[in-house]
């Protein structure tokens, strides 16, 4: 994909932001566009970066460590822009993780949770994370079930060097972008009960529905980059 291609796509992203945002009266500014770059290349990474994405997801430590280190030690982090953890994080990754990532979208239990709290405390740093939502209960997905999140929502606010910033969610596939809907409306009535205002829902298929029903950062990959290749 050339840069104008990309230019395009993220123009094209933006605008659809904006869009369903207006229709539900929403300030589009309250709305993160995260561009998901599992599989691009640093080439891509660096043109959507030249054409003003400010915000990163990345599914792997390690390929987020490849894209977003800084060169040389002492150089600031900051000038790369953010870098959110989308994918799930195992917790022998957590010390790489703590600090490195801007925000953590996916903790889904207890036990990471205090792995992320204590590496957080030994560097002196606040981690911003949400906790996942197994909003489906599906076997094959990461994240607390509803009816446990309350509880793991309590056990990270009780954590003093990490902070809540809301809940994430990944909805089952659907052909539909309307049949999201309800799993997107469940998301954000679970976080309206929590006293939680964020949430991460959404991607390129169905980021339009999400942005209606309250989505606060979509994690937007395809729609920007194209086909990807697939990491093992």
């Amino acid at each position: 994909m050339n840069e104008d291609d990309l230019a395009g796509r993220i123009a094209r992203v933006r605008t659809a932001i904006r869009a369903a945002a207006a229709r539900v009266g929403r300030d589009p500014d309250t709305i993160v566009l995260v561009a998901a770059s599992k599989g691009t290349s640093q080439v891509q990474v660096d043109a959507a970066r030249q054409l003003g994405v400010t915000v990163f997801g990345e599914n792997r430590v390690q390929e987020a460590y490849e894209k977003f280190a800084p060169p040389k030690p002492g150089d600031d982090l900051r000038r790369r822009g953010e870098v959110h953890l989308i994918g799930p994080l195992q917790t022998n990754k957590v010390k790489r993780a703590v600090g490195f990532f801007d925000l953590i979208h996916s903790v889904d239990r207890l036990d990471l949770a205090e792995t992320i709290g204590r590496e957080a405390a030994r560097r002196s740093i606040t981690q911003a994370v949400l906790v996942q939502v197994n909003i489906s209960a599906e076997a094959t997905k990461h994240g607390a079930t509803p009816d446990a999140t309350p509880s793991l929502v309590a056990a990270v606010r009780s954590l003093p060097n990490l902070s809540l910033l809301g809940l994430m969610a990944i909805p089952p596939p659907v052909d539909d972008p309307e049949a999201a809907r309800p799993w997107f409306s469940l998301l954000r009535q679970l976080a309206v009960s929590l006293k939680l205002s964020r949430l991460s829902m959404g991607m390129s298929s169905d980021f339009e529905v999400a942005i209606e029903e309250g989505a606060s950062w979509v994690r937007i990959g395809s729609a920007l980059f194209g086909t990807r290749r697939i990491l093992k």
